[in-house]
C-alpha cells in the first residue's frame, strides 16, 4: 500500500451544514459550489483535507445484500462520472449522513465534499472523491494594529491540524467498492461515521493480513498463555518482542516459520492453532498463514507491543532481548517484588 497526495489538486468543494437529527438541528444545503481562488487558501485547505492521511489502511464501500445499494457508491459513482453532478450528489451525501446522524454525541459540523485529482496510489494516477466533516472549533487570537497601538480579539476557527473525519474514495476497483482511506478522531462517540453513513469495510490485502495477524497474537499472549501456562510481564514482554521483531525483519509472513522462531515451544503450537481459529470465528477476521508483511502495518501497530514493565512508581524496566537474563523473585526479609538483571557492560 503506498499513497502519495503531494501532487493532489483540488478540482471541486461544495460544503454543506449538517446538525445532530436526534435533536432536530436540521441542515443547511449550499446551492453552489465553492470557488477558492487564493491560492494560499487552496494550499492550507488540501492540508488539513490530506496529511491525516498516512500509513492508513485500505478499506471497501460495502453493503450486506448488493454493492449498489450502498448510498455512498451511488452518489461517489455518479461524480466520477459526470463532474456536473458534484453539487447534486454532495447535497445527496449531506442528506445521507443527516439521516445517519441520530447518536446523541454526535456533534454537527460543515461537510465537504470535495473533488480531487492527481492521487499517486499504488503506481495508478487516479482521481478521488473526499468527505470530510469539521465538527471541532477552536478559538485563536487575534492581534492587529489600530493607529498608534495594537488590539486583540478572538475568533472560533477550524485548526487545520485536526481533521476530525475523513473519507478518500479512490477511482479505481470499483466492482470491489473502490479504494477507501478513512479517519476518525472521534470513534468513541457511535462510529457511525464509517459503518453507518459511509457503508466500509476492510479491505483485504497485506496491510489487513499483517494487522489481522499482530493484533491476533497479542490477544493470544493476553488471552491464553497466562491463563494456562501462568506467565509473568516478563514472559509477555519477551513474546511481543520476538514477534514484533519478525514481522519488522522477513518480507513474507509464514506460519510454520513464525511457530519456530517465536513460539518455540511444540507444546504452545496446538494452543496456537485452535485460539487462531476460534478468533477468526468471534471476531470474525480473516487471519491467513501466509502473505507478504505490510510494513506500514507493522509501523502502526507495533506500538501496542510494549516492552516495559512499570514498577510502582519508581522504575520502568525495558526489555528489548535475551529473556533469560531477568529474573523475578521476592526477597524474603521484606516480602517484596525483585527483579535479578544480568549484564555485561553499563552504558
Amino acid at each position: 500500500m503506498a499513497i502519495n497526495l503531494s501532487q493532489t489538486v483540488l478540482e471541486g468543494l461544495c460544503v454543506h451544514k449538517v446538525g445532530n437529527n436526534l435533536q432536530n438541528e436540521g441542515i443547511n444545503l449550499s446551492n453552489t459550489p465553492l470557488l477558492i481562488e487564493d491560492e494560499t487558501v487552496r494550499t492550507l485547505i488540501l492540508k488539513y483535507f490530506l496529511s491525516a492521511f498516512k500509513n492508513t489502511p485500505f478499506f471497501n464501500l460495502y453493503h450486506a445484500e448488493e454493492l449498489s445499494q450502498n448510498n455512498v457508491f451511488e452518489y461517489v459513482t455518479a461524480i466520477f462520472e459526470n463532474e456536473d453532478e458534484l453539487l447534486t450528489q454532495s447535497q445527496n451525501l449531506a442528506k445521507h449522513l443527516y439521516d445517519k446522524s441520530i447518536h446523541p454525541r454526535i456533534t454537527g459540523g460543515e461537510l465537504y465534499v470535495v473533488k480531487l485529482g492527481e492521487c499517486f496510489v499504488d503506481d495508478e494516477v487516479l482521481q478521488a472523491v473526499g468527505l470530510f466533516k469539521s465538527e471541532s472549533k477552536e478559538t485563536f487570537l487575534k492581534v492587529y494594529p489600530t493607529g498608534d497601538n495594537y488590539a486583540i480579539d478572538y475568533e472560533q476557527g477550524i485548526n487545520i491540524n485536526k481533521l476530525d473525519k475523513g473519507c478518500l474514495i479512490f477511482n479505481t476497483e470499483k466492482e470491489m467498492g473502490y479504494k477507501v482511506c478513512l479517519i476518525d478522531n472521534k470513534s468513541d462517540e457511535a462510529r457511525y461515521w464509517k459503518e453507518e453513513f459511509i457503508g466500509a469495510k476492510p479491505r483485504e490485502d497485506n496491510f489487513y493480513y499483517t494487522e489481522n495477524y499482530m493484533k491476533m497474537c497479542k490477544n493470544f499472549f493476553n488471552d491464553k498463555l497466562k491463563e494456562e501456562f501462568k506467565t509473568d510481564r516478563v514472559d509477555e514482554v519477551s513474546f511481543l518482542n520476538k514477534s514484533s521483531k519478525f514481522f519488522e525483519e522477513k518480507e513474507v509472513f509464514d506460519v510454520e516459520q513464525f511457530k519456530q522462531e517465536v513460539i518455540q515451544q511444540p507444546e504452545i503450537f496446538d494452543l496456537f492453532d485452535e485460539y487462531k481459529e476460534k478468533y477468526q470465528e468471534e471476531t470474525e477476521a480473516k487471519i491467513t498463514d501466509e502473505f507478504n508483511i505490510s510494513q506500514p502495518a507493522v509501523k502502526n501497530y507495533k506500538k501496542i507491543f510494549k516492552s516495559v514493565i512499570k514498577l510502582d512508581k519508581n522504575f520502568h524496566i525495558y526489555v528489548h532481548g535475551n529473556r533469560d537474563l531477568i529474573e523475578k523473585g521476592i526477597d524474603p526479609a521484606t516480602g517484596m517484588n525483585y527483579y535479578r538483571l544480568m549484564f555485561k557492560t553499563e552504558f
